[in-house]
């Protein structure tokens, strides 16, 4: 009777779909959009990037040109947040570039380091259209990217870059001036945590610089000796 049936299907020109050996018919593995943020945070760091360059988690994944995870020492002492790729970043897939980029490289440089001695990351794994504000949806979907990167990483100092970083990191709502100079604590990890303001805001504004220097300062004490 099956040989009949086949027959029979084969003439009417009805494909048969077969399970393919070693398959069942359980649940499909969950893609990235699907992944807990529980799941996520048991990811390594390989299998966070793969996880992360092709999220769907929010909107953002239809105007990107790729995503942007974060670059430097896997192991280093400082980690940099800043708040979401621009458009060099989404082209290039890498965070702080252009002139941004390179004020932030002038900045390491002033207090002894280079880019290849921090890690750099970003709130936001995707470019904003129109490099708008992040959402607050669309904040708290990558939060558990960026989390396991800090997990990850494990730096003895956390950098908050601009005004958005710092509040998401944080938690808060004030404004950057008054969260400027002071030691906090990452509440997630535990680690100590620093204000500065973006390089993007310091070409905008030199002469916050001397405040930005400051803040540089800051950073170097409270680390301590390498």
């Amino acid at each position: 009777m099956p040989d009949s049936h086949a027959s029979y299907l084969n003439a009417m020109g009805i494909v048969q779909w077969r399970l393919r050996a070693g398959r069942t018919n359980g649940p499909a593995p969950r893609s990235p959009a699907e992944q807990s943020d529980e799941q996520i945070g048991g990811l390594d760091e390989e299998a966070l990037r793969e996880t992360v360059a092709v999220c769907t988690r929010c909107d953002l994944y239809q105007t990107r040109t790729q995503t942007v995870f974060g670059v430097g020492n896997p192991e280093a002492d400082w980690m940099f947040v800043g708040e979401a790729p621009g458009s060099e970043e989404d082209r290039k897939g890498e965070p702080f570039v252009g002139r941004a980029g390179k004020l932030l490289d002038a900045m390491l440089a002033s207090v002894g380091k280079a880019r290849e001695d921090v890690y750099i990351a970003n709130v936001l794994k995707c470019r904003p259209p129109d490099n708008r504000d992040p959402h607050g949806e669309e904040v708290r979907q990558c939060s558990a990217y960026l989390l396991q990167q800090i997990e990850s990483v494990q730096p003895r100092l956390l950098v908050a870059l601009g005004r958005f970083a710092a509040q998401s990191l944080l938690n808060t709502t004030r404004p950057i001036g008054k969260l400027r100079g002071e030691v906090f604590e990452h509440a997630a990890t535990h680690i100590p945590l620093i204000v500065t303001y973006h390089p993007a805001y310091l070409l905008r504004n030199p002469l916050a610089k001397r405040q930005a220097w400051q803040d540089l300062c800051l950073i170097k004490r409270t680390s301590g000796p390498p």
